[in-house]
C-alpha cells in the first residue's frame, strides 16, 4: 500500500487523474471502476479538464460500485444518474459503456450475478476509484461485511440513510436497500485508488491502513491487495502514526516507478 499525503484536494485530483490518464492512454480497452460521493470529485474534475484539453475516453468502459434498490430508472439521486452528472456526460465515453448494478431488477440475486459476469466479460477492472466511509465502509459494505463478499443486496444502516438524506426530500425517501460490489469483487481490480479528504475520514483512514485486517473496518481489506494507492490531504492523514515515513518514502521513490 502506497500512502501519499498531499497539501490540497487539487493536488489529489491531479495525481489521481495521472493514474487514470496513464491507463486510458496505454490500454486499448481500459476498464475503470467508479465511485460516487464527494471523495472522488477532485479526480473527476481534473479528468473533465483533461478531456477538454484533448484526452479521449471513447474506448473506455466503466463499472459503478453500487446502486440503490427501488428507485425508478433515471431518478436524479440514483448512482447511475449521479455518475453521469458528475463525470461521464462531460466526457466522450459512450453512455452504453457506463455500467451500474440493476437496482430496479425484480430478481436481485440474478442481477448481482449478472453484474459480476459483466465485469469479468470486460476483462476485469483495471483501476478502481474508491472513497472511504467514516466507519471504514467501502461502497455499501458496512462493518461486518465478509472480506470475500461478492456483489449482493445489502440493507442500509440508519446512519448511512441519515448521511444520504441530504440528497433527498426527506429520510423517508432514502432507499432501505442497495446493490453493491462486495469486498471480494472490489479486491479483484488490478489497482485500487482510494481518495480521502478531511478530518472526518482520519480515524477510518488510520484503521484502514494501520489497524488490523478486520470486517470491523471493511476498507482494511486493501492491506491484502497487491497494488493500492491512497491519496490523502493533511487532515485525512492526521491520525496516521507512520505519516512521516510515508512522506519520506514518496519523496524518494524512483522517478520511473509511478503510482
Amino acid at each position: 500500500m502506497e500512502i501519499v499525503i498531499l497539501p490540497s484536494a487539487a493536488e489529489i485530483g491531479r495525481l489521481g487523474a495521472d493514474v487514470v490518464e496513464r491507463l486510458v492512454r496505454t490500454s486499448p480497452a481500459p476498464v475503470l471502476g467508479l465511485a460516487t460521493g464527494s471523495s472522488p470529485l477532485p479526480v473527476y474534475r481534473e479528468l473533465i479538464a483533461r478531456h477538454r484539453a484533448g484526452l479521449s475516453f471513447e474506448h473506455v468502459q466503466a463499472f459503478l460500485l453500487d446502486e440503490y434498490v427501488g428507485l425508478p430508472a433515471g431518478h436524479e439521486q440514483s448512482y447511475a444518474r449521479t455518475i453521469r452528472r458528475e463525470l461521464t456526460e462531460h466526457l466522450d465515453m459512450p453512455d452504453a459503456a457506463v455500467h451500474s448494478p440493476d437496482g430496479a431488477a425484480e430478481d436481485t440475486p440474478a442481477a448481482s450475478a449478472a453484474y459480476e459476469e459483466a465485469i469479468a466479460a470486460a476483462g476485469g477492472v483495471d483501476v478502481q476509484i474508491l472513497g472511504i466511509g467514516a466507519n471504514g465502509h467501502l461502497a455499501f459494505n458496512e462493518p461486518g461485511s465478509s472480506l470475500a463478499s461478492r456483489t449482493r443486496i445489502v440493507t442500509l444502516t440508519d446512519r448511512t440513510r441519515q448521511d444520504n438524506a441530504r440528497f433527498f426530500d426527506s429520510i423517508d425517501d432514502v432507499p432501505r436497500w442497495a446493490l453493491t460490489q462486495g469486498l471480494g469483487t472490489i479486491s479483484d481490480a488490478k489497482h485500487l485508488l482510494l481518495v480521502a479528504t478531511g478530518e472526518a475520514k482520519a480515524a477510518a483512514v488510520a484503521a484502514m491502513a494501520e489497524g488490523p485486517v478486520s470486517a470491523s473496518c471493511p476498507a482494511s481489506v486493501a492491506q491484502l491487495h497487491r497494488h493500492v494507492t491512497v491519496l490523502l490531504d493533511e487532515a485525512a492523514a492526521s491520525r496516521l502514526t507512520g505519516a512521516e515515513r510515508y512522506r519520506e518514502v514518496y519523496a524518494h521513490k524512483p522517478a520511473w516507478q509511478g503510482l
